[in-house]
């Protein structure tokens, strides 16, 4: 261990020491990794862990305790049920919603422009460190009424929170007067993973109106400052809180209608409250009815912290939590020229902090088609019906339950795991907290099965199934998925080695935060035990592949390198290659168990790259040789078997009529994913047709970003136009990574991708921005042809690596181009 190493360690031991983490000799390496892990899980323990909610906290612990919020203007009988927020929803009246500012580690702020309800919401969430368990946390609730709403407007706030597993949960009985609350409510819990804690409800500031009418209803069932409700509930019901809500709710409204009559009914903000039943349970809820502008605090303090969770504390926290978001960020991701506005910069941050902020924790089961029927070899002539049939008539079985700790592609549409998108949403993470991207890597690598296997779509629970189609529920253990996880530990790989090449650089044990965010890039022996534990299940992974996915060669006598590389998506339908996860991209008409996919290779090519470096950095210098092999052979066969001389570009293979090999040519994506994957070197003979069909207007290149099919292709903008025109930002990502690689790259085209990657950069960004200030949401995808944000809304997963697009350099124009072009 080098001086600087050693240095590293003693601070990051200091710092476990600091937390009350480390008991050990510093020495001890395996000591050090055990108690940076402890230090690292305390830090992420508790968070915003329910994307699916527009505000939903819980631990990294299965069955145990959540929280949430509800909300709804109540000022007209008709509005009132279909305006209460929960579960985020697209075309539910929103103007836009999601982080401002948010560090995973500290909190930050979420903004919510509820256009429906009239309303802006902004809360804050932050988090102290202190004993165990995560420590304290807590969340303000700020509501202002919409300049097109009533000033002096009703909203109805219900803050709930259940507890699912062992453990009990109740009201401090003291803190209830009498049938409405008067002040604060404090309810106390316990749980074996938790410890005992306290919940406390704040009534806010006394500039808070509370809703008060003279209907004389209202003596008989004053709202006070808040009306608490306890239950108990099977514990599968829980995640319904709105149903559970509004089945306590609908009694009373019943009561309240039969007793006043339809003639003279209370106010809506009245009628529609949860009956007061304070007590113990694993349901309760609080709801404050509010006139105007309000605010609230949710405080909750672990039992082991040295003092409890306060107003004044959430006060200052706030401020440092932004203040160090806007530190850190600055630091790592800060948007280089030409974005380098105030609006590029506060557009950034928001993209990022969405990104974070849609990181989820989920447990359940899953449902998983283990028939392993021979049909899904897909070996034969019309596989796709034989398929069809094979998984109508399975039954599948609920495996698990299991964990996963991830990203999600969109909190409204997409709320769960998607193996595609995951590695893409790693990249702008690991530049921001390297130590939070390999959490999720970890998390994703436990669900895979003993074969190598990891579903493609995580769906873990009845409430992630609530939002998917029945048809799409079950997972098949020969279904692979692009392997973007390894494009992440690549990415690892690039700071691990950055790092040691700028030796001068410390661990601040000042900030818990920030140096857990880095401890494994900074620490050697952190990073080497991390790729250590990887390595095996990357290696088993890959080797899955390409037992599963493995394509013919020999029996069409087709010319290549090697007759072992080739590969074929299995999960093939006449319209789509899901597993590929370019879903209606143009294949081969007629699918045939011939076809090589020209993207899959491309994978495995990136894989072999990725495996090769990390035996390399292990010293497993066998292994080194052979993934050295296999990436070598994967080159020369993409150039043997894909490249088309007559259409100048790659193209997938299958077999005519007669069995023999043609290719079949759909010019864009995946026509150019040999150098969307890094496997063109600088000086390949087949770098400038593939930069030429990038650039082309007429082919890819439009005024917003490339597209994903070729303008002179017959197919293109057709049937569901998914990935048959519309501009994708991940694809975009890779295409100016591997354009910037070229231009800094000594080569014969390194000023063409230069002026491709800068004129690219300016437009993709400009773009996708525009749309952010337009519509108030980041989209799935953009339209080439006018820049229009389309498809799924509030798309803050790999819509989010705009934010590490801004902060790639900017590559201006040599003197030599400005020279020659004069």
């Amino acid at each position: 261990m080098t001086m600087h190493h050693f240095r590293i360690s003693v601070i990051l031991t200091s710092l476990l020491y600091a937390l009350g983490l480390a008991s050990q000799d510093p020495n001890d390496v395996t000591v050090l990794i055990k108690e940076a892990a402890r230090a690292n899980n305390e830090s992420l323990l508790w968070g915003p862990y329910k994307p699916n909610l527009y505000f939903g906290v819980r631990p990294r612990i299965s069955n145990s305790l959540a929280a949430g919020l509800m909300w709804a203007k109540t000022d007209d009988y008709g509005t009132v049920q279909s305006n209460f927020r929960h579960t985020c929803e697209q075309n539910e009246g929103m103007a836009g919603y999601g982080w401002d500012e948010y560090d995973i580690r500290k909190g930050g702020r979420q903004t919510i422009h509820d256009a429906g309800n009239s309303l802006d919401l902004t809360i804050d969430f932050v988090k102290i460190p202190d004993g165990r368990y995560g420590g304290n946390w807590g969340f303000r609730v700020k509501g202002v009424p919409r300049a097109d709403g009533a000033p002096d407007q009703p909203t109805t706030m219900v803050f709930y929170t259940t507890l699912e597993g062992l453990g009990q949960l109740g009201v401090d009985m003291d803190t209830i007067p009498g049938p409405a609350l008067d002040g604060n409510l404090k309810l106390n819990g316990f749980t074996p993973d938790l410890g005992p804690f306290q919940i406390e409800v704040t009534e806010g500031p006394e500039t808070n109106e509370y809703f008060a009418h003279g209907h004389p209803s209202y003596d008989e069932k004053p709202l006070g400052k808040g009306i608490v409700s306890s239950t108990t509930m099977a514990p599968h019901q829980l995640w319904q809180a709105k149903g559970i809500m509004f089945l306590n709710m609908k009694k009373e409204v019943e009561a309240g209608i039969e007793q006043w009559g339809s003639g003279n009914a209370p106010p809506p903000a009245q009628l529609f409250t949860i009956k007061p039943s304070p007590g113990d349970g694993n349901v309760h809820m609080v709801q404050k009815v509010f006139t105007g502008p309000f605010e609230f605090d949710v405080l909750f303090s672990s039992g082991s912290a040295s003092k409890p969770m306060t107003s004044e504390t959430i006060s200052e926290q706030i401020k440092h939590a932004s203040l160090s978001f806007s530190e850190r960020f600055k630091q790592v991701l800060s948007p280089r020229a030409p974005f380098t506005s105030a609006e590029y910069l506060r557009f950034s941050k928001a993209m990022l902090s969405n990104l974070i902020g849609g990181i989820g924790f989920f447990h359940g089961d899953a449902l998983v088609d283990r028939s392993d029927s021979p049909a899904y070899d897909e070996e034969n002539e019309g596989f796709w019906e034989e398929t069809a049939e094979a998984r109508a008539a399975a039954q599948p079985v609920l495996e698990g339950p299991m964990d996963l700790f991830t990203c999600v592609p969109s909190r409204p549409f997409f709320p769960r795991g998607f193996l595609w998108d995951e590695g893409f949403h790693l990249l702008p993470v690991m530049e921001y907290d390297s130590d939070l991207a390999l959490e999720i890597i970890k998390s994703w690598f436990h669900l895979m099965d003993e074969d190598g296997w990891i579903a493609r779509e995580q769906i873990l629970g009845l409430e992630a199934r609530s939002k998917v189609p029945p048809e799409f529920t079950v997972q098949y253990p020969h279904y692979a998925n692009p392997p973007t996880l390894f494009m992440a530990l690549e990415a690892f790989m690039d700071k691990v080695k950055t790092n040691q090449s700028h030796q001068t650089e410390s661990l601040d044990s000042a900030d818990v935060a920030e140096s857990l965010r880095s401890a494994t890039v900074r620490n050697p022996e952190l990073a080497d035990a991390y790729l250590r534990s990887f390595y095996p299940l990357m290696k088993r992974h890959y080797y899955w592949f390409r037992q599963t996915q493995q394509g013919d060669i020999k029996s069409y006598d087709r010319e290549a390198f090697s007759t072992k590389e080739g590969y074929r998506w299995r999960g093939r339908s006449v319209q789509h290659i899901l597993t590929s996860g370019i879903d209606d991209y143009l294949v081969p008409s007629r699918p045939t168990p011939g076809e090589l996919h020209v993207d899959l290779i491309s994978w495995m090519g990136m894989m072999s790259r990725t495996l090769r470096r990390i035996a390399t950095a292990l010293g497993e210098e066998e292994d080194a040789e052979k993934f050295a092999q296999h990436e070598n052979a994967i080159t020369r066969n993409i150039d043997d078997l894909h490249w088309d001389e007559a259409a100048q570009t790659f193209c997938d293979a299958t077999i005519d009529e007669f069995e023999e090999s043609v290719h079949v040519c759909h010019k864009g994506y995946i026509s150019i994913f040999p150098f969307l994957t890094g496997m063109l070197a600088p000086d390949s003979p087949r770098l400038k047709a593939t930069l030429d069909l990038i650039g082309n207007p007429e082919e890819l290149w439009s005024d917003y970003g490339i597209r994903s099919l070729s303008k002179k292709d017959k197919y293109y903008g057709t049937e569901e136009n998914y990935w048959r025109s519309p501009i994708w930002v991940p694809i975009n990502y890779l295409i100016l990574t591997n354009l910037h690689a070229t231009a800094t790259a000594s080569g014969p085209h390194q000023e063409q991708a230069r002026k491709l990657y800068s004129e690219l950069r300016k437009n993709l960004v400009e773009n996708v921005f525009r749309e952010w200030k337009k519509t108030g949401f980041a989209w799935e995808q953009y339209n080439p042809e006018t820049g229009v944000g389309q498809r799924t809304q509030h798309f803050t997963g790999w819509t989010s690596m705009v934010v590490s697009i801004m902060a790639m350099p900017d590559l201006p124009e040599s003197a030599q181009a400005r020279h020659d072009e004069l």
